[in-house]
């Protein structure tokens, strides 16, 4: 089972995508050593770094002579590690992350996103020993749970047969509590929900409209069936603006 996964750069659909395992490695440079990460810049060194999977996060080794990388949380108001030229296997705690290299004057990144992340809560009745990790481990302050919430909404209000909301209702519902949200970003986090909750694609959605439809029904039927969403969780769609930052 893959732990961690790698957007490479431009990549556009989940074939591109690289995902490794807990212990598993993948290099990251110009020359693309051994099957790894190829990025294709005369300023990036031929092997410029490694990661390696975990359960939950990942370590980012920086084989470059002389140039500190940087792993960005999008979501975490600029929140941000540095990793200095020689450093090896520094542990990335974030569920998103971008590694911005910079490169001849240019900067360059891709994603790693390390969705095996857990969540559990801190009431253990008591009890020795160590609590039981949930089924479904969902962040309630990242963006993505605040789109799911708001996918759910219609049918939590008591329309139980409610149509659910276009990808345009869902950035007018989100824009109070998500500003900068957009149509692209909204489509990213359910793909995200649905890579997350390992959703498998149903039949006859080949189509990207279908394919999406596909995936907010999935989603939805889920996450009401197994309460991952009630109605006291639609607060989060009527946070203070910028309170919903992952």
């Amino acid at each position: 089972m893959y732990s961690v996964i790698v957007v490479p750069p431009m990549c556009g659909s989940a074939d591109g995508q690289v995902r490794i395992a807990a212990g598993e490695r993948l290099t990251f440079g110009r020359a693309g050593t051994d099957g790894g990460l190829v990025i294709d810049h005369e300023g990036v060194p031929r092997v410029a770094g490694e990661i390696t999977a975990h359960r939950s996060f990942w370590l980012l080794s920086n084989l470059s002579e002389d140039q500190t990388y940087v792993v960005e949380n999008p979501e975490g108001a600029g929140e941000h590690l540095k990793i200095a030229p020689g450093r090896t296997e520094a542990p990335v705690p974030f569920e998103f992350s971008r590694v911005v290299l910079p490169a001849a004057g240019d900067l360059l990144s891709f994603d790693v996103w390390a969705p095996r992340h857990a969540f559990r809560s801190a009431d253990r009745r008591g009890l020795p020993g160590a609590a039981t990790a949930p089924a479904f481990a969902l962040d309630r302050t990242s963006r993505y749970f605040a789109v799911l919430a708001a996918l759910c909404e219609p049918r939590l209000r008591g329309e139980p047969h409610a149509s659910l909301p276009a990808v345009e209702q869902l950035v007018e519902r989100l824009r109070p509590v998500w500003p900068g949200v957009s149509r692209s970003s909204v489509y990213w986090n359910i793909d995200y929900l649905a890579l997350k909750l390992r959703l498998r694609p149903g039949p006859g959605t080949a189509e990207p409209g279908l394919r999406v439809n596909g995936k907010k029904d999935s989603l939805v039927s889920l996450a009401l069936r197994f309460d991952l969403v009630r109605e006291d969780d639609l607060g989060v769609l009527t946070a203070a603006p910028g309170k919903v930052a992952g």
